[in-house]
């Protein structure tokens, strides 16, 4: 459902599950962002004027922004499609979230040590754009009422709305937006942010309501990137007249301009968050139909079997499962057969997950890209799809699964285009055809594949003596396996029993989620696992993952190492793409090349969200949109049934 874009760049490495969860990223996603509508006011004809002056005649202040110049909804429309403008308004959904920590210990989502509230950003801090599940790279308004981008494209010039208002009261000004983005762009806030707004020379505030960013490039995606930055108030961490440096805002609850907001400063392991009643912008186009509950609150569970018992339980009331053997064989009985709880496999149009085995390359031992292709050849998916997984599963092939950025066969014309002048810098096989994960599906076998990956190993130096794998100076080939979940041993024990044929010693290390985090962030690890959500609208978050410069940033999503010319070139292409083939040819040539380069042991991926819920508590939208992850589709589009809204009416009376 809706994220706001700055959530979909920082956030990636989502874990949920049995996958490792690392900072700042944690509501995965994709949608990108929509302005509001029309100039209804005499402080917008003013700002209208404003723009033409600082622009030329042929720049005016818009409804809309869209990177690719696709708007669905003209100005004045009343509310996105898939949503229920008539909605009621109260009840409760409690949820788990699907992240991995089980604790939180600060309150500001923005800086690299710590883990905040799971929603935080969500429901309490809103951005200039807000984005919806139907467009991928179109925006509309919702802190900001009017945007003008400059013809040259160097430049974005937003027109915040009259009516914005922070939780303490205060209006939402052009003070607070440069603010925000001086804290999120100095070296007190997460590095991810730096990576993101690297384009963004400055912003300055033109009026009390007017805020200008400059770009140093006319990358077409950059109006999105900073109105989808979160903004929040210049009081947030201010008292008596002391200012706290940025990363010392730690227990200070922030002020921003959400529909919600929390309903304890105390650091427990559950949060609940109270819709506010004053909210400012719960008659926008932009917001009709959403954010229904009174009071959202998220549950959060040590262990797989508690979690699962507190929903039979009636702890809470929706859950997201993301393994399949519980999937399939705890969610029968008596409460399901009764129609209490319910369970339903959601189908969504998303791009597929990259999900895989991750490679330090800052390790000796795996600069060599026949050791990793090796490495990779003793994965048996259609084994565990079969005897673990039910059959639930699909093969994630190149880092852009199940959408039109996945490469392909042989490379197109408008992919040689920008390959032929990288040759130089490129293995010749990447202009062949494009690497398909290993199977062991007939006439394939396990056996056969390892075979393989025998030969590539001693063709890089590495042989088997004395009951080892061993290179030229009789060092033992070992990987140490970083992760926080011991149930995922039975995922990798069938990874490592295959590593052992080989002579490689796969050891399998379990840390608690904060010892995890910290190795994370400072790359001190030789292979992890990790999930990136697909997204319909890649853009500048993929710097962040397979950049140069985030390669040597301690914290950032370049867990990989990967540091290569070729790979930044066809990044800036990513992001500079002005029409949606040229995205997709750059996105199905960056495919290819990180394919080639076999940086990851690529796993599996769903194309449905297995939900159990409690059918009784909620109404659903007729409509399910297109691109929507579950959870905030849930929160922000479903609302409360009757009983639902009478029974915490019940509870709020003395």
């Amino acid at each position: 459902m809706l994220q706001f874009l700055i959530e979909k760049r920082v956030a990636g490495l989502q874990v949920a599950g049995p996958f490792v969860d690392t900072q700042i990223r944690q509501n995965c996603r994709m949608r990108k962002f929509l302005f509001l509508s029309g100039l209804t006011s005499d402080a917008g004809v003013a700002f209208m004027a404003l723009a033409l002056c600082i622009f030329s005649s042929s720049a005016s202040a818009q409804h809309a922004y869209a990177q690719f110049g696709d708007v669905k909804y003209p100005a004045g429309f009343d509310h996105f499609s898939y949503l229920n403008p008539n909605a009621p308004k109260g009840g409760e959904i409690r949820m788990v979230p699907p992240t991995r920590p089980t604790n939180f210990d600060k309150f500001n989502p923005y800086t690299l040590r710590g883990t905040a509230p799971y929603g935080i950003g969500l429901l309490m801090i809103e951005s200039l754009l807000v984005g919806n599940s139907e467009e991928p790279t179109t925006a509309y308004g919702l802190l900001a009422d009017t945007v003008v981008v400059a013809p040259n494209k160097l430049s974005a010039t937003f027109h915040l709305n009259d009516k914005a208002r922070f939780h303490n009261g205060k209006p939402v000004l052009a003070a607070d937006v440069v603010y925000s983005f001086k804290q999120l762009t100095s070296k007190l806030a997460a590095p991810q942010f730096r990576t993101l707004y690297a384009e963004v020379k400055n912003a300055t505030v033109l009026s009390e309501r007017v805020v200008r960013f400059d770009f140093a490039t006319p990358n077409p995606e950059l109006p999105l990137m900073v109105g989808g930055m979160p903004v929040f108030s210049r009081d947030w961490g201010q008292s008596d007249g002391v200012v706290k440096a940025f990363d010392q805002i730690v227990v200070d609850v922030p002020i921003g301009s959400g529909p919600y907001k929390l309903t304890s400063n105390e650091m427990k392991r559950d949060v609940s968050y109270v819709r506010d009643p004053l909210y400012w912008g719960r008659d926008l186009p932009s917001r009709k139909g959403q954010f229904n509950f009174d009071k959202v609150t998220f549950k959060i569970y040590l262990d797989e079997t508690s979690r699962f018992e507190g929903l039979k339980a009636g702890e809470f009331d929706f859950l997201r499962e993301f393994i399949s053997r519980n999937w399939a064989r705890q969610y029968t009985g008596k409460q399901f057969d009764s129609g209490e709880l319910k369970k339903r496999a959601f189908e969504n149009h998303n791009p597929g997950d990259f999900q895989g085995y991750v490679l330090n390359l800052r390790k000796a031992k795996f600069q060599d890209v026949r050791v990793r292709q090796a490495i990779g050849l003793a994965m048996d998916f259609e084994w565990m799809n079969r005897q673990l997984f039910y059959g639930l599963y699909k093969r994630v092939n190149g880092y852009f699964p199940n959408s039109e950025f996945h490469a392909e066969g042989l490379p197109q014309p408008d992919e040689l285009a920008l390959l032929e002048p990288l040759r130089a810098q490129l293995r010749p096989e990447v202009f062949g055809l494009a690497p398909v994960s290993p199977s062991t599906a007939p006439p394939n076998s396990l056996r056969g594949n390892l075979r393989q990956a025998k030969a590539l190993l001693n063709e890089a130096g590495w042989h088997y003596v004395d009951g080892a794998l061993r290179n030229a100076k009789g060092e033992a080939f070992s990987i140490d396996f970083l992760n926080d979940q011991p149930s995922l041993i039975r995922i990798v024990g069938p990874f490592q029993n295959a590593l052992e044929k080989l002579g490689i010693q796969l050891n399998y290390r379990v840390v608690d989620f904060s010892l995890a985090k910290q190795k994370m962030d400072n790359f001190d690890f030789e292979m992890t696992t990790t999930r990136i959500s697909g997204s319909t609208a890649p853009g500048g978050e993929l710097l962040e993952y397979f950049g140069s410069a985030a390669a040597a940033t301690p914290g950032s999503a370049n867990i990989w190492g990967l540091a290569d010319l070729a790979v930044d070139a066809l990044l800036q292409k990513v992001v500079r793409a002005t029409t949606r083939p040229d995205l997709s040819a750059a996105m199905r040539a960056l495919d290819r090349v990180l394919s080639h380069g076999y940086y990851s042991v690529p796993q599996f991926y769903g194309d449905a969200f297995f939900i159990g819920y409690r059918p009784g508590q909620f109404e659903l939208p007729a409509t399910i949109p297109p691109y929507y992850q579950a959870d905030t589709w849930a929160l922000s589009a479903w609302w409360a049934s009757p009983s639902n809204i009478a029974a915490n009416q019940a509870v709020k009376k003395p």
